[in-house]
């Protein structure tokens, strides 16, 4: 009998231990997943859309929702989720510092719950109950300490998330962050370029002004503003356009 239960133990404890090393390997073909992701030339709503899908396969969730903080409004706002449900996906925004996200977002701290229903912090009670959501986890996205949204896990029954879970998505929480600013820097980037480019054009436009109409250069710049004004259109363009009659004349 004892030999009988010491295999049977056994027999336990290996497939337990198959179980964990599973639970693993899915969780790092997970992450490396996303890294490929974020390395790629992807737009970043479909960087944030495959995370979501990525996340929610993973952590074995019935809905995963990334949101963002828009800084203007003080409102955290759903940007990216797998979910198919139109009720949950037209959920109002959340204030900053309201609801277990906006919580979140205000204490830079990961909040798990048992029953999102249950719990008076929670605001979309309806909601939950409609789409059968029970358990939540939420973990802050932050760069260099500064929050710049949340992402959220759901289970359709009651879990307790275990640490392993936590830090699997702590781990694509920061992932997604630096995909965020990733795309901002590159954004702000071409905007300045732009910028820069555009002035180059005008003083260009402008010193052709000058040298075929015998005016100063305020004067110059002041034609070209105007016929932007009066033709809607950028200085930019107009720019190029006075630049492509000098090289036509040519």
């Amino acid at each position: 009998m004892r030999l009988s239960s010491r295999k049977s133990k056994m027999k336990r404890k290996t497939k337990k231990s198959e179980s964990k090393n599973k639970t693993y390997s899915k969780q790092i073909k997970a992450l490396s997943r996303i890294s490929k992701a974020i390395s790629s030339e992807l737009y970043l709503d479909n960087i944030l859309k495959l995370i979501v899908t990525v996340t929610a396969e993973v952590m074995g969730s019935k809905i995963c929702s990334l949101m963002l903080l828009d800084e203007d409004k003080k409102k955290l706002i759903v940007r990216a989720t797998q979910s198919v449900s139109e009720e949950y996906n037209k959920k109002p925004n959340l204030k900053f510092g309201e609801g277990i996200a906006g919580r979140v977002a205000q204490a830079n701290r990961l909040i798990s719950v048992v029953d999102v229903k249950k719990d008076t912090r929670y605001v979309n009670v309806e909601i939950a109950r409609k789409e059968k959501l029970c358990s939540l986890l939420s973990v802050p996205l932050s760069v260099r300490g500064k929050v710049i949204g949340v992402i959220n896990c759901y289970t359709s029954s009651p879990h307790r998330f275990t640490k392993s879970e936590m830090d699997v998505l702590t781990t694509v929480a920061n992932q997604a962050a630096i995909a965020i600013e990733n795309t901002e820097l590159m954004v702000k980037s071409k905007v300045i370029q732009e910028e820069l480019e555009t002035r180059k054009l005008v003083e260009r436009a402008k010193d052709i002004l000058m040298e075929e109409l015998a005016i100063s250069g305020q004067e110059a710049f002041r034609k070209i503003q105007k016929q932007s004004m009066n033709s809607r259109k950028p200085m930019r363009e107009i720019a190029e356009a006075i630049i492509l009659a000098r090289e036509i004349k040519k």
